[in-house]
């Protein structure tokens, strides 16, 4: 019977879509949110960049956060650790009243004036590493690791956003052939948000989206990634726990404490998870970062076992050539979590997955990698519970690459965040530019 229910979860992950591959074809500030009209953006804004880095090594910290205090802008910095933070010029004209806060999770969190900050130059910001301490009187040590999670699961309604939200968050997909960039997509998307504890799905609108691809290094296949947004939007655990553990599922994992840390001075639990020894389907393991004081999941990074190639293959790939076999060698998610006057919400995902391709009658195999992510970077309340019609929310089977259009206009984005490029993927687009420019200029054509 257990076997019977573990095939069930399998069924239900793959069903997301937040993994479904299509085509090779692999068969694979508040008040800010609604979007204005591009014309109007020009001068709106001032934007501000730079780099958040270690205090102790100098190393670069990904995914750390910059956020406007008390309002509902940020980003993420990007692969390097470098950022673009767009502040819109009424905060700009009251510096001196507003401040940035930068976080990091295991670091402290730094408040700087935005004043400090030089529009024209680049701004190094080091964090110090946070020293865990141990709880403060009044935090009960949790002694059941799965306990905690359980308790976590089920104080969602009372932790994380119970109104209807819209937000606005910038979704990007990265193809890669080995190391190198092949096709990028980008989108401005609104997401509409449902309270944490309905059971109804989030909509999403797309808004802005553009692509550049090289097809001459794709092997002569289309390698396509469905799902667009939906692939980030479905790591959202406490939205979604059904897609990874929910009350049914987490007997089968087994549960343990890791070493505590902080996040923005606040104490972490540490929750590590990996599937039983004896459940031989492909199921998840990493580790879940829970507030100590108030049971809230803060983030969450895990990967998906995939040791099993031809279940593997089966679960994610659509389509593909009758002389390859291509199969998953990595799948990997992030979830992070942020906090507005006392409630959470989701802020920023991404997921990894690379596959490897055997061709017949060829000597080497070839191996891409795909990567999205999305970042919320400004919402606000939904009091009137809009919700867009069915004919004007993207489905959960888009192929965002169909959908996008060039990288031509440098203006594109206006005054919206988005996660800064890194600076292989800024190569990449003027690497596609000239050789898609110098293809047409020749008489052929690169594009489909």
């Amino acid at each position: 019977m257990k076997r019977k229910n573990n095939q069930n979860v399998v069924k239900s992950i793959t069903a997301a879509l937040f993994l479904t591959l299509f085509g090779l074809i692999i068969g694979t500030h508040s008040g800010h949110a609604f979007f204005q009209d591009v014309q109007q953006q020009d001068q709106s804004f001032k934007q501000y960049k730079g780099e958040v880095t270690g205090a102790d090594s100098n190393k670069s910290l990904v995914f750390a956060t910059i956020a406007i205090e008390g309002t509902n802008i940020s980003t993420i910095t990007n692969s390097d650790g470098e950022f673009s933070l767009k502040v819109p010029n009424d905060m700009v004209n009251d510096a001196i009243d507003s401040n940035v806060l930068i976080s990091f999770l295991g670091y402290r969190t730094k408040i700087i004036p935005l004043i400090q900050f030089d529009e024209n130059g680049k701004s190094k910001i080091e964090l110090s590493v946070s020293i865990t301490e141990l709880p403060e009187v009044n935090v009960e040590v949790p002694k059941n690791a799965e306990a905690l999670v359980r308790e976590t699961l089920k104080r969602k309604g009372e932790n994380y956003f119970d109104d209807p939200t819209l937000m606005t968050a910038f979704y990007r997909e990265t193809i890669k052939k080995r190391r190198r960039n092949v096709s990028l997509s980008e989108a401005v998307v609104n997401i509409y948000k449902t309270p944490y504890n309905s059971l109804k799905k989030d909509g999403v609108k797309l808004y802005k989206a553009r692509k550049s691809t090289d097809y001459d290094k794709l092997d002569t296949i289309a390698l396509k990634l469905q799902g667009g947004p939906f692939n980030a939007l479905f790591v959202d655990v406490m939205k979604y726990p059904e897609y990874i553990f929910n009350e049914q599922t987490l007997e089968n994992y087994t549960f343990s404490f890791d070493r505590s840390t902080r996040v923005n001075d606040r104490l972490i639990y540490v929750v590590d998870f990996k599937q039983l020894e004896a459940i031989k389907d492909p199921l998840y393991e990493g580790k879940l970062y829970i507030d100590a004081e108030n049971k809230i999941l803060t983030s969450a990074i895990f990967s998906l076992n995939i040791t099993d190639k031809d279940l593997a293959s089966r679960m994610f790939v659509r389509k593909k050539p009758a002389n390859a076999r291509v199969w998953p060698t990595e799948v990997a998610y992030r979830v992070d979590y942020r906090e507005k006057n006392g409630k959470w919400y989701y802020g920023y995902s991404n997921v990894l997955m690379e596959f490897k391709i055997n061709w017949d009658k060829r000597l080497f195999n070839s191996v891409y990698s795909m990567t999205c992510e999305m970042a919320v970077t400004d919402w606000e309340k939904n009091m009137a519970a809009d919700f867009p019609r069915s004919r004007d929310r993207i489905k959960s089977s888009i192929i965002l690459a169909d959908e996008a259009v060039g990288f031509a206009d440098p203006d594109f984005w206006g005054e919206y965040n988005i996660i800064e490029p890194d600076k292989s993927i800024e190569s990449a687009i003027e690497k596609i530019q000239r050789q898609l420019r110098r293809t047409n200029n020749n008489g052929g054509t690169s594009s489909r």
